[in-house]
């Protein structure tokens, strides 16, 4: 007789890649205990990229950001 894992196992694996990779994705993200940190940082990162598509904030060269942090030790 089957166990319910065995019979969930067997009827993820019928699913298509992709979504068995999304389910896979949300199954680790429900063990990490900072679930609620990675997600207040989700929001803070789609906060900055819409600051930047906009044009509030404006990015730097690498090669200038590595020039200021240099000059700066």
């Amino acid at each position: 007789m089957s166990t319910q894992f065995e019979i969930l196992e067997a009827e993820v694996l019928k699913l298509a890649s992709a979504d068995r990779a999304l389910l896979a994705e949300h199954l680790i993200a429900s063990l990490d205990e900072d679930n609620e940190i990675e997600s207040v940082w989700a929001v803070e990162v789609e906060n900055r990229v819409a600051e930047v598509k906009s044009g509030v904030i404006v990015g730097m060269p690498f090669e200038e950001v590595v020039a200021q942090a240099r000059a700066l030790l």
